[in-house]
């Protein structure tokens, strides 16, 4: 299936953006029902929520908790820089956006609407050379202009591939983390995904710790539940996340990829080498 190019604005006035999320006006309502899953969700303002392919940038408010800021915030303030949105006031608590010059030209690449409403985009700034509403089929050239690469580029995000990305994308995606890894760029610099990391308590992973924000989510909801470390893999285990190892072409579920040892969790996959059903 082709991807559906559609022009509109980038919005952040109002709502709580982070690094790889954003609200988009599409300038025809009507392209919305070109893309296949269920029906994109709009607020009263005609904004939908993007879930930005391939990448996760570290949290800045999930369930009120955030990974180390600086990066966290650094992902948003390139994503804000990469759409031309300037002049942004917060609120005291940082969560929200007062203001701003939003409203900026741009386009998303897209096919589907993810199960929670959200069209799953490719993002760019500026005019596309196609027509709105026409369909285009995505070369790996015509994504490294993405925002979604370049935060990959950048180590602003980690790679979190889904089912229904395509091989070779997803191949050109991995090669450009493997520079940016090599570099050190971003939170290459400082990851503790597969090394592993002491957990002695949440602030362990809000402050202190770098890891994959997939890894980090879970561990935070059970984490504030009160459970200890010890019953981590059997808390994951419960949630029968179904994954891919890519290099084996192994259908598993999350849980078999982490490891727990005492107070020391991992992930024995790095995350290009993983495909997440949903």
């Amino acid at each position: 299936m082709p991807f559906v190019v559609i022009k509109g604005t980038f919005h952040v006035e109002g709502y709580s953006p982070d690094g790889d999320s954003v609200r988009f006006m599409a300038e025809n309502r009507e392209h919305w029902a070109k893309l296949s899953g269920r029906t994109a969700e709009l607020n009263a303002r005609g904004h939908a929520q993007l879930r930005f392919e391939a990448i996760d940038t570290l949290e800045t408010h999930y369930l009120n908790m955030h990974q180390p800021l600086a990066l966290a915030t650094g992902a948003l303030e390139r994503l804000l820089e990469g759409l031309n949105i300037t002049d942004v006031e917060w609120n005291e608590a940082r969560t929200t956006v007062t203001a701003a010059n939003d409203g900026t030209q741009g386009y998303i690449l897209s096919r589907e609407v993810e199960e929670n409403g959200r069209p799953v985009a490719f993002v760019y700034a500026g005019t596309p050379p196609e027509e709105d509403g026409s369909e285009i089929f995505l070369n790996a050239n015509r994504m490294s202009e993405s925002l979604n690469q370049r935060a990959l580029e950048e180590g602003f995000a980690y790679p979190t591939y889904y089912k229904g990305l395509f091989h070779d994308l997803r191949e050109a995606l991995t090669e450009t983390v493997d520079g940016a890894r090599q570099a050190l760029l971003g939170v290459w610099a400082e990851d503790r995904t597969n090394a592993g990391f002491e957990v002695e308590g949440l602030n362990s992973i809000t402050d202190e710790h770098v890891i994959l924000p997939k890894l980090f989510r879970r561990l935070a909801e059970y984490l504030q539940a009160g459970g200890s470390v010890a019953g981590f893999k059997e808390f994951l285990e419960a949630k029968e996340e179904e994954i891919i190892v890519i290099s084996t072409v192994h259908p598993t579920h999350f849980d078999t990829v982490v490891e727990v040892e005492g107070n020391t969790v991992r992930l024995s996959e790095p995350p290009e080498n993983l495909i997440f059903e949903g």
